[in-house]
């Protein structure tokens, strides 16, 4: 399974419009939850309409949720940034 394309798939239930996922694993070698070939540690920019007037932690609910159980396995680590249209400081 390509990880990268199933997260992105996900979370295209989210309508974001503007989507960065960098995978940051082998930043991590060694530490635990990575595991060889990468797809572990991920840095995660998402802009969405759905996320306007929500708290931090209800958009990373709904990032989770998206996700499923990707978020026990093969994830180990998602680095968050989750913005409202307008709300995005470049």
């Amino acid at each position: 399974m390509n990880i990268a394309a199933e997260i992105r798939r996900r979370l295209e239930s989210l309508a974001p419009s503007r989507l960065e996922l960098v995978d940051e694993s082998a930043q991590h070698t060694g530490h635990t939850g990575a595991a060889p070939g990468g797809n572990t540690h991920w840095r995660l920019t998402i802009v969405s309409a759905a996320f306007a007037g929500k708290t931090t932690v209800a958009r990373h609910r709904m990032i989770y949720g998206a996700l499923g159980e990707l978020m026990q396995h093969p994830i180990h680590a998602l680095s968050i940034t989750a913005r409202a249209p307008g709300k995005f400081d470049a």
